[in-house]
């Protein structure tokens, strides 16, 4: 909720997506976030699949009719490069879920932004846990946008280790070019990375519970949290489950329930091992490049370095099961 009460207005831009499925079933259950528009771009699976998926988490949630657009199919530059290895071949875990009966708008994903932006009466939250790339040729199309944005809560990026290389984090790697885009916005950034994505774990039992659930969002979030194992070095539960993007939403929601930092990011655009690294600079005073060359003009960004794990956790479970 804003201080005065009033739900947020959010809109996500994803690439559904287990995780991103659990983010959208959290966003749609909590009282304190208006969803305005949800869209969509290819990442874990292509575009039209992610649009497929969208609808159809939104169909099991029971949610109410949200306008969800198609965006782009690849990233500015380079060719898209799905993680069906992560999210199966639909990208949903392969649950055999119903195809969906809603359709998407007949706009696209940059129009629908601009419009629900524009015409939303308090500023909106846009929330990415997905490659940039939608949110890229919104701001370098109608860059008045972000006179309505009062945040962007981006899931990607990552201060220690990466996961699609072993530096870089899956998101902005997909769209190096479109990452840095985001960086250039001129409105506050906050980075939920992977230092807290991979951290926030449902354990086994409620894992367990939640598929067992009569009601089909409750039950769906369980059957994902399921197919999304948590990393062997943040718990021993074999049937422990990350929210992943979800952890994004919440700290929408509950933006105490993250530790950041004001610090300086940029995104690596060379070609090579470093391609897609967002390099946050934590150092307490200027090195000798700088002092050697010239200091950058760098972008800084709200840094998410730690999460109240237990506190995501329980603000998650209770939100999805809210019929």
């Amino acid at each position: 909720m804003t201080l005065d009460g009033r739900p947020i207005p959010v809109i996500i831009d994803c690439d559904t997506g287990v995780d991103d499925a659990l983010a959208l079933l959290f966003a749609v259950r909590h009282p304190g976030l208006d969803l305005r528009a949800i869209t969509c771009v290819a990442g874990n699976t292509d575009v039209d699949g992610v649009v497929r998926n969208t609808l159809t988490v939104l169909e099991q949630a029971g949610a109410p009719e949200i306008p969800v657009a198609r965006g782009a199919g690849r990233p500015l530059i380079e060719p898209s490069r799905s993680a069906r290895h992560v999210h199966g071949d639909d990208g949903m875990g392969d649950l055999g879920l119903p195809a969906p009966r809603r359709t998407p708008a007949d706009v696209d994903a940059v129009t629908l932004l601009r419009r629900e932006i524009l015409a939303s009466p308090r500023p909106v939250t846009l929330i990415p846990t997905a490659p940039l790339t939608n949110i890229a040729l919104l701001l370098r199309t109608h860059p008045e946008v972000t006179g309505n944005i009062e945040r962007i809560v981006f899931m990607g990026g990552a201060v220690a280790c990466g996961n699609a290389t072993p530096v870089a984090e899956f998101n902005v790697w997909h769209d190096p070019e479109a990452a840095a885009i985001l960086l250039t916005a001129g409105v506050p950034i906050t980075m939920y990375g992977l230092d807290v994505f991979q951290r926030v774990v449902v354990p086994g039992a409620d894992v367990r519970r939640l598929r067992a659930s009569a009601e089909p969002g409750a039950r769906l979030a369980g059957e994902l949290l399921a197919h999304r194992p948590a990393a062997p070095d943040v718990t021993t539960d074999p049937e422990a489950g990350g929210i992943g993007d979800a952890g994004a939403v919440c700290a929408v929601v509950d933006p105490a329930g993250i530790t950041t930092r004001l610090l300086p990011v940029e995104v690596s655009l060379a070609p090579g091992p470093t391609r897609g690294q967002t390099i946050v600079d934590r150092r307490p005073r200027p090195g000798e490049a700088e002092l050697h060359s010239g200091a950058r003009d760098p972008h800084l960004v709200d840094v998410a370095l730690d999460v109240d794990v237990a506190r995501f956790t329980e603000l998650y479970l209770t939100t999805v099961d809210r019929a």
